[in-house]
């Protein structure tokens, strides 16, 4: 069954969770008001039991400036924004978490601790990065990536960070993901190298190296999302007007493409990393909360998602 469309897609998320417990989260370094409030309200929500960690006297601080009560939420003390980021990731190591979540310090800050060899939460997976978007214009939540983590992914990683995002939108309800690979045109050329990475991709899923999804690519943004546009240029697909996700061909193109569709076309975007040991909440300062709220929607039903298979697997 698939999400059912909604003008209020990410309520549909939240309604998804009523009946599930919250899951204990460490938030790194959430030292400024949108961190920590996007953390407690989480809380207040059900989602999370928020385990704050970084400069506790900070931490009280910000609380008390803006009137936020912390109650009896733990905190775990660290001096600074690398500090947290490491005792952070140790919470999820040591089981006290379960899902990771980007305070008020840089991203690359936490990913960096995340992808340490000895010390992080590394798996054989490329991390990529996902944003959950609620398009008005769009007839469904449209998943991009990866706009975040991956600079000029190769094939290899483009193939993880494909499935990476199956899993993802599998685990929210949509059996058989429609993924589109974008480049600039919708024909396979050497002069376009993200062509031929969306031919090799497309082979990759019907060999079945990539699985749980339907591929199609390469595709322009206009194919991809119209299907009139794609019949315009006989274009013959079951992945053009109705994607699901798209597979941007690097980080720039992506990243441009989700903030265009956040500033003029009044999407909102929950972002998550994929492929560590957890989910990683990553929100950004400019995101309102419903995208804060989102993301840690999205996380809390991936983390429920992992119990279920780890009881399966323990059976």
């Amino acid at each position: 069954m698939s999400i059912p469309s909604s003008t209020d897609k990410y309520a549909l998320l939240l309604a998804r969770c009523a009946d599930q417990p919250p899951i204990p989260t460490a938030v790194a370094h959430p030292c400024d008001h949108s961190s920590l409030d996007g953390a407690l309200e989480a809380a207040r929500l059900g989602l999370i039991v928020p385990l704050l960690v970084g400069p506790a006297a900070r931490i009280r601080q910000v609380a008390e400036a803006h009137g936020l009560e912390l109650g009896n939420t733990p905190i775990i003390d660290a001096p600074h924004s690398h500090a947290s980021a490491e005792a952070a990731v140790e919470a999820v190591r040591s089981g006290q978490a379960e899902l990771l979540m980007k305070g008020s310090l840089h991203s690359d800050e936490l990913l960096h601790a995340v992808t340490r060899s000895t010390s992080g939460l590394r798996t054989a997976r490329r991390l990529s990065h996902v944003f959950a978007m609620d398009v008005p214009s769009y007839h469904k939540p449209l998943f991009i990536t990866d706009a975040a983590v991956n600079i000029f992914p190769t094939l290899n990683d483009k193939a993880d960070i494909v499935r990476n995002a199956i899993d993802l939108v599998r685990v929210l309800g949509i059996e058989r993901p429609k993924v589109a690979i974008l480049s600039a045109v919708e024909t396979v050329t050497d002069k376009i190298p993200s062509t031929i990475d969306a031919a090799a991709l497309c082979m990759m899923s019907l060999r079945g190296q990539i699985e749980g999804g339907i591929l199609d690519g390469p595709l322009a943004f206009d194919n991809a999302i119209s299907k009139a546009a794609a019949e315009t240029k006989g274009i013959q697909s079951e992945v053009a007007g109705d994607p699901d996700i798209l597979l941007v061909p690097d980080l720039e193109a992506g990243n441009m493409l989700a903030k265009q569709l956040t500033f003029l076309a009044g999407a909102e975007a929950a972002g998550i990393v994929l492929g560590a040991r957890v989910p990683i909440i990553l929100t950004s300062r400019a995101d309102s909360v419903r995208a804060r709220i989102g993301s840690c929607a999205i996380a809390v039903l991936l983390a429920h998602a992992r119990r279920v298979m780890d009881a399966a697997v323990k059976v």
